[in-house]
């Protein structure tokens, strides 16, 4: 029996905190504050993609809510603290997805987040990208870098407008690509098809891609502007064909914010899914949330790119299985 020793190598371990160690010393030069906030929450993710674990407090009724949600990111209560005066701030800290485990996926796994007051996401972005390409460059892996819009990136790999193709030619592009059953899929899923089999696996390994400007259905926590058509501002980033962090131009509008959680909801309601408590603190804070960009960024992704690695499991100290 073996199943209590590490699932990776000392010397990754080691590596990761180095890794650590240069993202902390990044932000440090930057005046960026470290802060730690609270993994579980009374409010949780009402995101339909995602799931969370749900837990049952025992003590005192004086604690307040007894189910309490592991949280699925930082980033309800980072705003607070951005809401209450903190300033540029972030955080390395584990979250928790029910559900999700895999080659590339661990239920718990760790996330640095971290926002920029007065940013928008563009020039978030661009922070995100100087430092990657410094990680990359001491492991001595540089990359090309890619700055594209969604819409862009559509009509050029798959010769499709993605903000005003009909849901039909949508579909028919997925049916020609794809061997799914495309009954009860919506236009967002047909997008998100498209994207992750017909356009991700194309990215050359050795190339960072940003992705900016989605459709405004996709804008989750991010901030609208009306072009041609109206786009979400926000970004993710890629290193080949691993995605490794999405970013907003922060929503600062409570009323529009407690609208797109109802909707969620309603979602999860249809397709039988547990559904959390709305984050009623987030809500109240967003009446003083300054204008900010944020992002997350998943490490156990981020380790598998920089080690050449293929399994979470070979650059965690013990994954799913052997917790």
């Amino acid at each position: 029996m073996t199943e209590w020793r590490t699932s990776a190598t000392p010397e990754d371990l080691r590596y990761r905190a180095a890794v650590y160690r240069h993202i902390r010393e990044f932000f440090h030069a930057r005046g960026v504050l470290e802060v730690e906030t609270p993994v579980l929450s009374q409010g949780g993710n009402t995101d339909p993609n995602i799931q969370s674990f749900r837990l049952e407090y025992s003590g005192p009724s004086t604690g307040g809510e007894r189910t309490r949600w592991l949280r699925t990111s930082p980033e309800f209560p980072l705003k607070r603290l951005l809401a209450g005066g903190i300033g540029d701030c972030y955080e390395i800290g584990k979250v928790f997805r029910d559900g999700e485990f895999g080659r590339r996926h661990n239920p718990e796994f760790s996330m640095l987040e971290w926002y920029r007051v007065g940013w928008d996401h563009l020039r978030l972005a661009e922070e995100a990208v100087t430092l990657l390409l410094g990680l990359f460059v001491e492991a001595g892996k540089p990359l090309q870098v890619i700055n594209t819009s969604y819409r862009q990136l559509f009509k050029e790999a798959i010769g499709i407008d993605p903000l005003l193709a009909s849901d039909a030619l949508l579909a028919d592009a997925v049916a020609s690509r794809i061997r799914i059953d495309l009954d009860g899929l919506m236009r967002d899923d047909l997008l998100d098809l498209l994207l992750t089999h017909a356009i991700e696996p194309g990215f050359p390994e050795h190339q960072l891609t940003v992705i900016r400007d989605f459709p405004a259905s996709q804008c989750a926590l991010a901030k609208l502007r009306q072009d041609e058509v109206a786009v979400a501002e926000r970004f993710e980033i890629y290193v080949g064909s691993a995605e490794l962090a999405n970013g907003y131009h922060e929503l600062n509008d409570a009323v529009e914010q407690r609208r797109r959680f109802e909707n969620d909801l309603l979602r999860r309601a249809g397709s039988g899914a547990a559904s959390p408590d709305m984050d009623e603190r987030l809500l109240q804070s967003l009446e003083t949330l300054p204008d900010c960009a944020g992002i997350a960024m998943g490490l156990d992704r981020l380790m598998l790119c920089l080690l050449g690695k293929t399994e979470m499991s070979e650059v965690v100290a013990f994954d799913f299985s052997r917790a």
